[in-house]
């Protein structure tokens, strides 16, 4: 990665009490939050730093912590535990001014109730049940949006959701900070890629500039034959060659432009502080080459990417690389290209002109150097391979005119049914659930784009944890869905989001 998005990453665990009991109980509040707090944070699943605060029972009190999260650079998220009766009203100007994602975890100090001890002190004491329905209420009262995750926090799965969690939450501060550099403009007379800005950073966070094509043609023109050599050994490394790329073959300079162009972006980008960006075939300036192998190294480093001006595709790739980081499997810039429709199974061939990122590979890669139809440019190297099998999720962000919506689609990624020695391309197939027929239809009626994200290391849910925090409506299409439900979700969904913006 280009960074670790989990790296000075907090998350500050906040428990609500009060007086009521005397000091004695509030000791034993603040010796038991601790410890849950250390647990949380010695779960291996949940990837930043717990910060235990001190054990809150005032409105002054609980309102200044929240203030500090606010603004503290390194929380990105606050988790809240009512360990006894915390009345709720206390809670009110805080959680109105809370501007973190809130995870509500709903514990208590011990898994198993001690049966033959138990009196009215330790009725008293241990009153979670009782305070988090307090709090629940107050809550969804005000509105505030959370993830509620119920059971002890010694429990693998508690502990595999509060660190899902916590990578979303991440997701969200990597949006609110996230600068994309456009080189040029949309792909001519193309409506999806299309999309209003100013709406994204007020609503996301995510700044996007655009930066004429030639402004990187001077810096990928200046980049030092000795930096195009280092990316070339890379490149022999970890890759295989086609015998005409390789050193001293027909189309060896080929790749050492693509080499010259990964520095030359890797520098832009990494000057102007920027962790996305786009190209388009359309607008290459000076650039000898459609950046191909560039952009996929640059892809499995971290970096959002979107073809054709995509910034929204390109934005959240970047935002799902963070919550994905570390572990198994990859996420990708993906395009739905084609359909086998039989016989057998119906399937989805996705791939794109040459942007699909290695890290979603179930091969070694392999550079080739293939003509290109568009562009009017020299032929472009290319990572070529078919990517790994297993579970994935498929998400495209669209632009409604009154909000943004997320289209999701849980899938199967299979083999190709046969070789396909003739297609110079990195490709993904796959099956959508529930089926073919139910999921594509979902996608076109609820106005999902051509051009998706694909992930083997980020879940669904973390993407709806995401899409709420984020304020951004989320379609998403699994193995229950059904064109019954899914037309009502959508009729509902408009509904609800006319009368939540005022008619």
């Amino acid at each position: 990665m280009i960074d670790d998005p989990f790296a000075r990453r907090e998350v500050w665990f906040l428990t609500g009490s009060q007086g009521l009991y005397g000091e004695d109980t509030l000791r034993q509040v603040a010796d038991q939050s601790q410890r849950v707090a250390a647990m949380v944070d010695a779960a291996a699943d949940v990837p930043v730093r717990v910060v235990w605060q001190p054990v809150l029972t005032s409105s002054t009190a609980i309102r200044e912590v929240i203030g500090r999260a606010n603004e503290t650079p390194s929380c990105v998220g606050v988790i809240a535990w009512m360990h006894t009766f915390s009345p709720a009203k206390m809670w009110i100007a805080g959680l109105d001014a809370l501007r973190r994602p809130l995870l509500h975890l709903h514990t208590q100090a011990d898994a198993a109730l001690p049966w033959a001890t138990i009196d009215m002190d330790f009725m008293n004491l241990n009153q979670a049940a009782h305070g988090d329905r307090e709090f629940g209420y107050a809550l969804t009262r005000l509105r505030v949006p959370r993830t509620t995750v119920a059971g002890h926090v010694s429990d693998p799965s508690v502990a595999a959701r509060i660190g899902s969690w916590a990578r979303a939450a991440t997701g969200v501060a990597e949006a609110r900070s996230l600068r994309l550099a456009r080189f040029g403009d949309n792909m001519r007379d193309v409506a999806v890629t299309e999309g209003d800005k100013v709406e994204a950073e007020l609503r996301v966070g995510v700044s996007v500039s655009t930066w004429g094509v030639n402004d990187l043609v001077s810096v990928v023109d200046g980049v030092a034959d000795s930096a195009v050599d280092a990316l070339v050994d890379e490149y022999l490394d970890s890759f295989e060659l086609a015998d005409d790329v390789k050193p001293g073959g027909d189309r060896h300079e080929n790749v050492r432009y693509q080499a010259r162009l990964e520095a030359g972006l890797r520098s832009f980008l990494t000057d102007g502080g920027q962790r996305a960006f786009t190209t388009n075939f359309e607008d290459l300036g000076g650039l000898r080459q459609l950046p191909g192998l560039a952009v996929q190294r640059l892809m499995a480093d971290g970096y959002g990417f979107g073809g054709e001006g995509d910034w929204k595709t390109s934005a959240l790739l970047r935002i799902l690389k963070v919550v994905g980081a570390g572990r198994p499997g990859g996420t990708s810039f993906m395009e739905d290209y084609t359909y086998h429709l039989g016989p057998g199974t119906p399937k989805i061939l996705g791939a794109h002109m040459l942007e699909v990122c290695p890290s979603i590979a179930g091969e070694r890669p392999r550079i080739e150097v293939h003509p290109l139809s568009i562009g009017d440019r020299a032929d472009p190297a290319r990572l070529v391979f078919n990517a790994a099998t297993g579970r994935g999720v498929v998400v495209g962000w669209a632009d409604l005119g009154d909000r943004f919506r997320w289209v999701a689609n849980d899938i199967d990624l299979v083999p190709p049914d046969e070789p396909l020695p003739r297609l110079p391309v990195a490709r993904a197939v796959w099956t959508p659930r529930p089926d073919f027929s139910t999921a594509t239809e979902g996608w076109l009626t609820a106005g999902g784009p051509h051009h998706t994200v694909l992930s083997t290391a980020v879940t669904a849910d973390e993407i709806g944890i995401l899409a709420d925090h984020l304020g951004i409506e989320l379609v998403h299409i699994d193995a229950d869905t059904t064109r019954r439900g899914l037309a009502k979700e959508l009729r509902w969904s408009a509904a609800y989001h006319r009368l939540a913006q005022g008619i």
